[in-house]
């Protein structure tokens, strides 16, 4: 599916070729919290890095978050980089060199009509604001950190893999 996005004030568009369009996965870490607003849930769709297209590119911004380990204090960098508007804070898409044939837009900046899952995974749970309140649905799946499915083997499992225009 093509899908196309923007920042809220339109300074920055961008296209890119999604295989798995829907926009399931609902993490609530305080790095997708705290950058993207609200409960979070912004690694939750998958595209073809090599197809992105990007217009107004001097607006994007870059942040690689770090993660403190809470009982030794250790500090790691995130391998994730996030993008974002540098012009009103639009939070874009992620990227991750440990998977550089994928891109992962914010469901929260796609334009385009996206499908509705048939069901959710709410992950990262364990740093889930108290203030957050969990909508599992009867089928969906909850996880303290990661799901035990990737976003392709859920698309995979529902059958409902590469929907093209």
């Amino acid at each position: 599916m093509q899908l196309d996005g923007s920042c809220h004030c339109g300074s920055v568009r961008f296209s890119l070729h999604s295989a798995h369009p829907y926009p399931f996965n609902l993490c609530y870490c305080s790095i997708c919290r705290k950058t993207a607003g609200g409960g979070g849930y912004a690694i939750n769709l998958a595209g073809d890095y090599n197809t992105m297209q990007v217009l107004g590119h001097e607006h994007v911004g870059i942040y690689q978050p770090t993660n403190i380990d809470a009982e030794t204090g250790k500090v790691e960098t995130n391998e994730s980089i996030r993008h974002f508007c540098t012009r009103c804070g639009s939070a874009l898409w992620i990227w991750d060199k440990r998977w550089p044939e994928l891109v992962h837009p914010f469901a929260s900046a796609i334009d385009s009509d996206l499908p509705t899952p048939p069901e959710h995974t709410h992950m990262m749970l364990q740093f889930k604001a108290p203030w957050v309140e969990v909508h599992a649905g009867p089928h969906d799946k909850k996880f303290d950190l990661y799901p035990d499915e990737s976003i392709a083997d859920w698309h995979k499992r529902l059958g409902l893999e590469d929907h093209d225009d």
